[in-house]
């Protein structure tokens, strides 16, 4: 008897118009190291944005978004070892990858070449499918990149930790910028920047939002608990704020200039660039060069900085801002989001809209 994946019912974009509309099809075949999960909610990133209306050039129509996943599982397969049904789990970005390189042995496979996105990637180990992601009621993964989240995180909340949690978390970590008193600049207020700010105060720093927003002052102050605040189109704060900075985490995906961002750091401090800019950096030699000041890139973490980053969210209650939402708004979200009109995560309630067929 032929085997057949789960049904799952899902929302999906048909053409690069990214309308979103109810979309049935079947996950593929559990095997023995898979977990079947029912999908609670899921986060709504910019990066659904891109695929749905096919910004990269690599949409592979009908695409079902969404890789900021907390549900809850249902089934697995007699491999797996590290989880049960019953559990709460998270699954981010990526769903698979080549196992074999260098970046997969070192544990770092989120820069593996044959990664497999969550949503629109292409599952060669199962036959070349595409795969779907967490605006559908149900999931099939491998538990190798399947993650644990803590029971004392709202899963609401902890929705959006799978890719902008971790996206932050790990380059912080990475290039130290986690040390008490030590003092961080983090460039932009949305759904990535509002989570570093809080990750950066639970790890004792002294934390500055940079903004082109004189709004979001009260935010990052009030709410937020950023230390300071500074206008990014006012020269005479940017001019006091000149060297106060060991490290910076750049959260903004629209294109910007970074050299005067640079200034803000102390002598070798380093920017870490995390947006998707659509049109190349300006990096002037002498903005880097006299301070031996650095400019890296990061892209998610991985499945062990996810844990980690989980770990720590739990311990320190730290979870997204969100605005949850039920299936059928989603087009509307995903206009807002495309005008920043959101504080600061959308959240689908997967579950609450859908129902599962897992």
């Amino acid at each position: 008897m032929e085997q057949v994946g789960i049904a799952a019912l899902g929302w999906a974009a048909r053409d690069a118009t990214g309308v979103l509309s109810p979309y049935s099809f079947s996950t593929r075949v559990p095997g023995d190291d898979d977990v079947t999960i029912k999908v609670l909610y899921c986060g709504i990133c910019h990066t659904d944005l891109h695929f749905i209306k096919n910004d990269w050039r690599k949409t592979i129509y009908p695409v079902v978004p969404g890789h900021e996943i907390v549900g809850i599982v249902t089934g697995v397969g007699g491999g797996v070892k590290k989880f049960k049904a019953g559990d709460t789990v998270g699954v981010g970005y990526y769903v698979d990858s080549c196992r074999a390189c260098d970046c997969c042995a070192s544990g770092h496979e989120n820069y593996c070449a044959g990664l497999v996105a969550t949503c629109n990637g292409v599952d060669h180990r199962h036959g070349g499918a595409v795969t779907r992601g967490g605006f559908a009621d149900a999931v099939v993964v491998d538990e190798r990149y399947v993650v644990r989240v803590p029971a004392n995180l709202p899963p609401d909340r902890a929705a959006p930790l799978l890719c902008a949690g971790v996206t932050v978390y790990a380059p912080m970590v990475r290039h130290g910028l986690n040390s008490p008193g030590k003092r961080l600049g983090v460039v932009g207020l949305g759904g990535l920047g509002h989570v570093a700010v809080k990750f950066g105060k639970a790890f004792g720093m002294k934390v500055t939002v940079v903004s082109t927003s004189p709004g979001k002052h009260q935010e990052a102050i009030d709410i937020l608990g950023a230390d300071e605040f500074v206008l990014s189109s006012d020269a005479e704060q940017m001019k006091a704020a000149t060297g106060t900075m060991d490290g910076i985490i750049d959260t903004v995906s629209a294109w910007h200039p970074i050299t005067p961002l640079l200034a803000l750091l102390k002598p070798m401090g380093q920017i870490v660039v995390l947006g998707a800019m659509s049109k190349p950096l300006e990096l002037p030699v002498a903005a880097i060069v006299p301070g031996g000041k650095g400019v890296a890139g990061s892209l998610v973490g991985s499945i062990a900085d996810c844990q980690a980053m989980l770990d720590f969210a739990g311990k320190h209650g730290i979870g997204a801002e969100v605005e949850v939402i039920q299936m059928d708004y989603v087009n509307t979200a995903l206009e807002r989001l495309e005008k920043n009109d959101v504080r600061y995560r959308f959240v689908i309630d997967v579950a609450g809209s859908l129902g599962s067929s897992a």
